[in-house]
């Protein structure tokens, strides 16, 4: 978004008498072709007695002569100017074809009329040195004129010099240092002696500080800046001229306004002219202001405004903590690389070569600043059908009680070190353990991988190929031979414990029995998994059905007593004396003789099972330990209660200390428990996502958002992905609000289910909610529909499942399992599926598992916000009108919108004319929220095209909301597949001042269907029309519209009187194939794309009007 700033350059000349000023000469106005609009220009000269004439130079620049009748004692040039500072691409150019690599050669013609930009001086020794050391290979254009600048910019050190005029190429060189004009005079002579025009250029230079602070290389200045400046333009064909500035090494851009380009240094001086000869007091002053500044990603708020917002939050938690709504708030934000925006893993794959390693970096911070003396655990997490490998899950578990997890973080090893261990201290590691536990380690197996099934393997590959290098087009096969057969098939792969634990009346009690099997040795399943998930426990004695030690969760709703405390100390105290080493091998618990005790209890059985006898006392879970890549992974058990995790945790903790090894904990997480907490970092396609832990206030919520924000920042994530045009897209991974209760008892939403009725009456009443924070997947097959985007019958239903809570309400029995049963199945995509509707109740009181019995409502319809105090300001809008609906529920009846969703609500106007409803009705209700709160969010999701005046008529252009809609079924992949159509686009046009009567808007020569808003002349519509061309898509055969040519059409002369235009595709015919690298680059494509001019010439036929009525707000261009 664009920032106002308004410039003041003041130079003062004091004389000592009164003297006769000749005709001064004075270059501060900027050129022609500068690319920075220029909103307004002041150009104010002392003495005020003086003759003007404004003029052009022979190279077009704008000089204006002043002519002085009477002596002064002093003379002042002050130039005040408001400039518009956006982003600006300096490399939206094309290369003609010859030019493309240098050298090449001008055109004859063209040569000509260049010829007072190739004029060269006699080169010194040192010039002719440096052009030597210039390589004339034919190189990429571009490439060789950045590398020429950045080698300048390093070679020539930069000095303020106040001495008048330019130092020769000779002296630049040979002092290693110059200014800025010296820089570019010397950068001037070395294009012309390679052959290419180039320009001295003076001018202004304004640099803004940076609202972050750059992870790597130069910020910028600490404060806003402004000088004069002079840097270098080259003639390219194909580009005209490029801006090169020596001085920092980069392209000129929207900071580099230019004020004279000459050939010659000598005339582009900003001021020149003459005087009689007299002593001079000289003055200088420049200074620069920032006047007006658009709500932008980077910097959504003011102080002032961030500190009315935080306001609002305490106020909002006063009055939950009033009612007793005892509510939290977590989520799952995602966040993409913003080093590699075009790769697979960071746009449709869930894996890839990276992600693993950015994420275990986010979660070694996150762990430092929310989890010290928490545990990192490695798991599995999630595995569509489809994927030929589980994805991964890295979790940080930590107490409430602020005790240890684990207490020695330095024994947690890091995946991205190799400590050098084999399956030799994988064996001792797990051996010292039995011992600990109390257990022989006699029981303690090693695994191996089936020797049967990787000769088979080997047997059946091409006989001119080894199995080392095995030539499969499965990489993943491929790489399993390899490993397989490079280790050995008689070399262990891991050890296995068999391990559980019991209650009985003198306590717990550590279980383990042998494991008798058909084989001689543990053969693991062939996989890639670890070897915990790869045991041949189907091959264990058999166990009749009642015999069998089935695993059972905890009741949610259970009261828990508080957790033992953690009972291994840090190393650094075990190791302070002899006496404190002998107190680190009590285990669990406090003292040696309970800790002997306790090994005494282990129960061991050893018996064989008699065939077809129900072997009963066989431990059917266990603990596995192997090496990989140099660390120890240790696969934990399944278990029941959390106290007996956390005593094998501890237990493990000990031997580590014991070992000094350094272990992965992985498998089996931790029972879901509301004594501990948690956080995880996974991987979606396209994205990382994080679990965030549960905020319990504001205070909370605001710290765990914001350095959430900043941690993946320094891990080199982001919040900012964009399409190849530059529209912002969020992260397309989605930013997930979950709201509940501490546990599923404190649950507002089960405690009140007129809570839940609200929210979802409110958001169908209030499609702004749905649409103004969503990303750009919308619509019925979506991932997050709206409940009556697809089948108007369900607001029928839904009625009535409101009549049934409102009636168990009334009659005050309304159990928790009646608001899941009652909306479970309407609250859903078109497909059913619970998990992909707007309002997610999977973890509500789900009937499948205690993890579903959480008290949880997950909100699905908003995407990532770039900022962490936009995500804040989304948050503080959910928490205001749970407190709303806890005072006040509200029953409003259900709308049937129909069509006006995706006609009326697809225009960025309605959406936030209808945001503002939502605001009026919390501040009716006693929450202050400001609609500019939400400025930079509707900024963000429909950034503006451009704009255009004429005759007080002003069109603006403005990105509206299309649905995706999911097309048929195709064959691929080895089965069908089914891909989203998002080749259609939608525009708003917004006018004001115009009288309906006589004036209209056409497009592409076609009336647009304008919409009165309630303002006097203002009108707003939509137009619809096919963005890109791909072979699967609705109406395959409609062309792309490009460009869309917008008229402001007077109907009574029958002529156009202006307008703009849009293009659809690069007006240059430029095809990106990399996506934008930050919000500058993706806002320079977005105008790129529009022009402030371009109307329809001559008479036009006035188009009749054209009304769908099913969208009568939009123009369809393809149709007709």
């Amino acid at each position: 978004m664009a920032i106002h700033v308004a410039l003041n350059h003041k130079t003062i000349y004091r004389y000592d008498r009164l003297v006769n000023l000749g005709p001064q000469i004075i270059r501060l106005r900027p050129a022609p072709h500068c690319r920075t609009p220029i909103l307004s220009y002041s150009l104010r000269v002392t003495p005020k007695q003086h003759f003007l004439n404004w003029q052009q130079d022979p190279q077009s620049n704008y000089q204006a002569r002043f002519v002085f009748p009477e002596k002064t004692r002093e003379f002042m040039v002050e130039v005040d100017l408001v400039a518009e500072i956006a982003a600006i691409n300096p490399f939206d150019f094309f290369l003609e074809e010859k030019a493309a690599k240098i050298p090449f050669a001008y055109e004859p013609w063209l040569e000509r009329e260049l010829r007072p930009y190739l004029e060269t001086e006699e080169p010194g020794p040192l010039l002719a040195a440096y052009l030597t050391g210039i390589s004339r290979e034919p190189t990429a254009a571009i490439n060789f004129l950045v590398d020429i600048n950045q080698r300048l910019q390093r070679d020539i050190g930069y000095v303020i010099r106040m001495e008048p005029g330019i130092q020769t190429c000779e002296e630049t060189l040979g002092k290693r240092t110059g200014s800025c004009r010296d820089s570019a005079w010397l950068l001037v002579q070395i294009l012309r002696h390679l052959g290419l025009a180039a320009r001295f250029v003076s001018g202004y230079l304004i640099q803004l500080t940076a609202d972050q602070k750059a992870l790597d290389g130069p910020s910028g200045p600490e404060t806003d800046f402004t000088d004069l400046h002079a840097w270098t333009e080259v003639f390219l064909p194909g580009a005209g001229w490029v801006g090169l500035d020596p001085t920092s090494g980069l392209l000129a851009g929207e900071g580099h306004i230019p004020l004279a380009c000459t050939p010659d240094a000598s005339s582009a001086a900003p001021i020149s002219g003459l005087i009689v000869e007299c002593e001079v007091e000289f003055g200088h002053e420049m200074s620069v202001t920032r006047i007006y500044e658009a709500p932008r990603v980077t910097k959504p708020y003011t102080s002032r405004q961030w500190a009315e917002i935080e306001a609002l939050g305490h106020r909002v938690d006063e009055e939950l903590q009033a009612g007793d709504v005892r509510l939290t708030m977590g989520g799952e934000p995602t966040f993409v690389s913003i080093d590699d925006m075009d790769g697979a893993e960071w746009n449709t794959s869930a894996l890839g070569p990276r992600k693993r390693k950015l994420a275990a970096d986010l979660v070694h911070r996150l762990m430092e600043r929310f989890a010290p003396g928490g545990l990192l655990h490695f798991g599995q997490g999630k595995w569509y059908p489809g994927e030929s490998l589980p994805r991964w899950a890295m979790t940080a578990y930590w107490r409430r009680d602020g005790q240890a997890l684990w207490a020695n973080a330095d024994l947690l090893a890091r995946e991205d070190t190799d400590y050098g261990h084999t399956t030799q201290e994988a064996g001792l590691f797990l051996t010292t353990l039995a011992r600990r536990l109390g257990i022989d380690p006699a029981f303690v197996l090693a695994a191996y991988e089936d020797p049967w099934h990787y000769l088979r393997r080997e047997s059946l590959l091409p006989v001119n190929v080894d199995p080392l290098n095995s030539k499969l087009e499965d990489k993943e096969e491929r790489e399993r031979l390899s490993r397989v057969f490079s280790r050995g098939l008689n070399t262990p792969v891991g050890f296995a414990m068999p391990i559980n634990r019991r209650m009985t009346q003198q306590g717990p009690v550590w279980l383990s029995s042998a494991w008798p099997l058909r084989q001689e040795k543990l053969l693991l399943v062939p996989g890639d998994s670890p070897v915990g998930y790869r045991l041949p426990l189907g091959s264990l004695p058999w166990v009749a059905p009642q015999d069998y030690p089935y695993a059972w969760d905890v009741d949610p709703f259970e009261e828990r007593a508080p957790l033992p405390p953690h009972a291994v100390p840090l190393r650094q105290r075990a190791l302070a004396g002899a006496g404190e080493a002998e107190e680190s091998d009590r285990g669990v618990h406090g003292d040696r003789r309970r800790a002997q005790l306790q090994r005494a209890m282990a129960e061991v059985r050893t018996e064989l099972p008699e065939e077809g006898k129900s072997a009963w006392w066989i431990v059917r879970t266990a603990l596995t330990c192997e090496a990989r890549n140099g660390r120890l992974h240790l696969f934990m058990p399944p278990m029941n209660t959390l106290e007996d995790y956390l005593a094998m945790l501890a237990e493990i903790e000990a031997t580590a200390v014991e070992l000094d090894m350094p272990v992965v904990i992985e498998g089996y997480q931790p029972p879901k428990d509301p004594r501990l907490n948690s956080l995880a970092v996974t991987p979606d396609p396209g994205v990382i996502e994080v679990n965030i832990h549960p905020a319990h206030s504001w205070d909370e919520l605001v710290r765990n958002t914001q350095e959430l924000y900043e941690d993946a920042r320094q891990s080199r994530l982001g919040a900012e992905k964009f399409m190849i045009d530059g529209r912002h897209c969020g992260t397309g991974g989605g930013n997930h609000v979950v709201m509940g209760g501490a546990t599923a008892a404190d649950s507002p939403f089960l405690r009140r289910p007129d809570l839940l009725r609200s929210l979802i009456t409110f958001w169908q009443n209030h499609p702004s909610l749905s649409y103004a924070f969503s990303g750009l997947f919308i619509g019925p097959t979506s991932q997050a529909p709206r409940i009556d985007e697809a089948r108007d019958d369900t607001l029928y239903e839904l009625d009535i499942a409101f009549t049934q809570i409102d009636k168990a309400a009334a009659e005050g029995n309304c159990p928790p399992w009646l608001v899941d049963r009652v909306l479970r199945n309407l609250l859903t995509d078109v497909q059913g599926n619970t998990h992909r509707a707007e309002f997610c109740i999977d973890k509500l009181y789900s009937p499948d598992s205690s993890t579903g019995r959480l008290g949880l409502v997950e909100f699905r319809a908003f995407e990532m916000p770039p900022h962490a105090e936009m995500s804040l300001t989304q948050q503080l809008l959910l928490r205001a009108l749970v407190a709303r609906f806890w005072k006040a529920p509200y029953r409003g009846k259900l709308v049937r919108w129909g069509n006006d969703l995706h006609d009326r609500f697809m225009l960025p106007h309605f959406v936030q004319q209808d945001l503002a409803d939502v605001i009026a009705d919390l501040r009716d209700h006693g929450f202050p929220i400001e609609e500019r709160w939400f400025d930079p969010h509707m900024n963000f999701r429909f950034p503006v095209y451009g704009h255009v005046s004429q005759r007080g008529i002003t069109m603006e252009l403005r990105m509206a909301l299309e649905p995706w809609h999911v097309l048929g079924e195709e064959p691929g992949g080895g089965g069908t597949v089914r891909y989203v159509d998002s080749s259609v686009e939608r525009v708003q046009v917004r006018v004001t001042g115009l009288t309906d009567a006589r004036y209209a808007i056409a497009c592409n020569g076609r009336r647009v269907p304008l919409i009165p808003t309630g303002t006097d002349g203002e009108f707003v519509a939509g137009v619809r029309y096919r963005a890109w061309q791909p072979p699967s898509c609705l109406h395959p055969t409609i062309p792309v519209h490009t460009p869309l040519v917008f008229d402001i059409l007077d109907t009574w002369a029958g002529r156009s009187i202006g307008g703009c235009t849009y293009h659809v595709m690069h007006p240059g015919g430029r095809n990106y194939e990399t996506f934008p690298v930050n919000a500058n680059e993706a806002e320079g494509r977005r105008l790129a794309r529009f022009f402030p001019f371009g109307h329809t010439p001559g008479p036009m036929t006035i188009p009749a009007e054209e009304r769908n009525p099913q969208f009568p707000m939009t123009l369809d261009l393809r149709r007709g």
